[in-house]
């Protein structure tokens, strides 16, 4: 007997009392399971922050007025200054100076040159310290945030939910989610950490919350 033979065989021995006219819709699932993994009383901004920056990430946070210069200070030290904006980001929100915004459309090469990408993002993921995108507003393709090496993402307060079944009720299925934990990185082979193989290599995180702004120097 082969495996397959052996695991089909399984499968059949565990359906044996399933009448044939059932299907999964006739079946209902419990979902009492717990929803969230936050401690009572646990801070989820300040937990999201401290998973984001386990995961290599930097993270700053600042309210909305202070957040063109929290972008402008992110960008300088990193020493990028080509970046790809999406449509409908605020421009409102960019920092002065002489970084080169692109816009789309723009190719895969187009986006190989540049030397990152500032986006919005739509929801946090506090427990798991992910940033979830969906392509809406501020956003861009996907392609905007995996092909350059660099990625700033700016994430409101009221976006990051607790764990992921609440971060699933927020999204809606059909559209293209992308989660992100911390600069891609990969361990596959032998263990060895590399990072940038699939993804950006380096993740800056701007969390805006008016409610706990950093102290701006």
């Amino acid at each position: 007997m082969t495996s397959r033979e052996a695991i089909l065989g399984r499968i059949r021995a565990a359906l044996v009392d399933v009448p044939g006219t059932e299907t999964p819709e006739d079946v209902p699932i419990p979902r009492s399971y717990r929803r969230s993994h936050l401690e009572p009383g646990q801070d989820r901004v300040a937990l999201f922050a401290e998973r984001v920056a386990d995961y290599r990430a930097t993270v700053a946070r600042t309210d909305r007025a202070g957040l063109p210069a929290a972008i402008g200070a992110a960008l300088t030290a990193r020493g990028v200054r080509r970046l790809a904006l999406p449509g409908e980001f605020p421009v409102e929100l960019l920092p002065p100076g002489d970084w080169e915004w692109q816009h789309e459309p723009l190719d895969t090469a187009g986006l190989d040159a540049l030397d990152g990408a500032v986006t919005l993002a739509a929801v946090g993921i506090a427990v798991t310290g992910t940033i979830v995108l969906d392509t809406g507003p501020g956003q861009g393709r996907r392609a905007l945030t995996l092909v350059p090496d660099y990625h700033l993402c700016v994430v409101r307060a009221e976006q990051i939910v607790e764990d992921v079944p609440d971060a699933l009720a927020r999204l809606d299925p059909t559209r293209p989610l992308t989660f992100v934990s911390g600069p891609s990185a990969t361990s596959d082979i032998e263990l060895d950490r590399v990072e940038g193989v699939h993804g950006p290599r380096t993740l800056d995180v701007i969390v805006v919350d008016a409610t706990h702004p950093e102290p701006q120097s």
